[in-house]
């Protein structure tokens, strides 16, 4: 559109390498609109999260993700400050050219077609979503009975828009994103390393306060804080986010044995109702911290492994606007 300025994000190597292929397309569209753009072919995640950053700075009007959903997390996390508040009044825009289109289903952005995700941009239609702000250590520390985030030297701060994992969750991301998902699709990729994550993996405990209620929970596998209605891949929890007028849903998955793994993986792929068992648990909150852990602490969110607990996820102060599809 006249007036306004473009800056594009590309990550190469989404897709197993194959988003490149389709950066000829974009750029075609964009010089028969005529349009005014600037952009950049990335080499890694943390630089995506820099550009981001700078281009907010800098003023652009539309920032787009062209890439999968560690992409699309990097991108949004530049939009703001480590104090939750935004730093321009950028849109974000994003030309999906991933794997999992959760961000894209969850927020009704086209991501079959790049021909329609470019007619999205050109259009210009936009809401305002609620983003997560998650605290966390870069470094795996020892961690003692109730350390809390705010004794961390050099936490780091970043922000999602789909779901956090910590334990399971963070496992299953790194042997997903280790190329399987390139040979066997991303249903069947996530499918099968979670088979292979669920036979070794080893329960943990974990201090698990929400809303400034904090108790012990034990025997854990997983823990999910959550936004929208997909985790990752085609995992699902239908929630009542919006009845319960809270800005997370917490589902624990606990208890697990050998012969309970047919029963988690219908129950997370089918996006049925879950009641609450001595397998899952869901609840709601405003405020979310996790401390100590002696397996695992590893966090994941948006589809990629980022860091370690403690954490502490809570709102961030301000929305972001994204393009969508109408």
């Amino acid at each position: 559109m006249p007036g306004l300025r473009y800056y594009f994000i590309m990550n190469p190597g989404s897709r197993g390498g194959s988003s490149r292929r389709k950066f000829k397309k974009i750029f075609e569209i964009l010089e028969e609109e005529r349009i005014d753009y600037q952009y950049t072919i990335t080499t890694s995640l943390p630089e995506i999260y820099s550009i981001s950053r700078r281009a907010n700075e800098e003023g652009y009007n539309i920032i787009t993700a062209v890439g999968g959903d560690g992409t699309i997390n990097e991108v949004i996390s530049g939009f703001f400050k480590e104090d939750g508040t935004r730093i321009s009044k950028a849109k974000l825009c994003v030309i999906y050219t991933g794997t999992s289109p959760d961000f894209c289903k969850s927020y009704g952005i086209p991501y079959k077609n790049i021909e329609k995700a470019m007619n999205s941009l050109l259009e210009n239609k936009s809401r305002e979503i609620e983003i997560g702000k998650i605290t966390f250590t870069k470094e795996r520390i020892d961690l003692k009975s109730g350390d809390p985030v705010d004794n961390l030297t050099s936490p780091a701060v970043r922000y999602f828009a789909c779901c956090a994992n910590i334990g399971f969750g963070a496992v299953l991301a790194e042997y997903s994103n280790s190329g399987i998902r390139k040979y066997l699709g991303d249903f069947l990729g996530t499918f099968f390393s979670m088979l292979r994550s669920l036979i070794s993996y080893r329960s943990g405990r974990y201090l698990l306060k929400v809303d400034g209620i904090a108790q012990e929970v034990y025997n854990i596998h997983n823990i999910s804080i959550g936004k929208t209605f997909y985790i990752a891949s085609g995992i699902k929890v239908r929630n009542d986010l919006k009845e319960m007028k809270k800005h997370f849903y917490i589902l624990t998955i606990s208890n697990l044995t050998f012969f309970r793994i047919p029963k988690i993986i219908y129950g997370i792929y089918s996006g049925k109702q879950i009641r609450n068992s001595k397998i899952f648990n869901l609840s709601y909150g405003d405020k979310v911290e996790i401390a100590f852990s002696p397996v695992n602490s590893g966090i994941e969110f948006d589809g990629d492994p980022h860091g370690y607990l403690p954490c502490r996820i809570e709102p961030a102060s301000d929305n972001i606007e994204i393009i969508t599809g109408g």
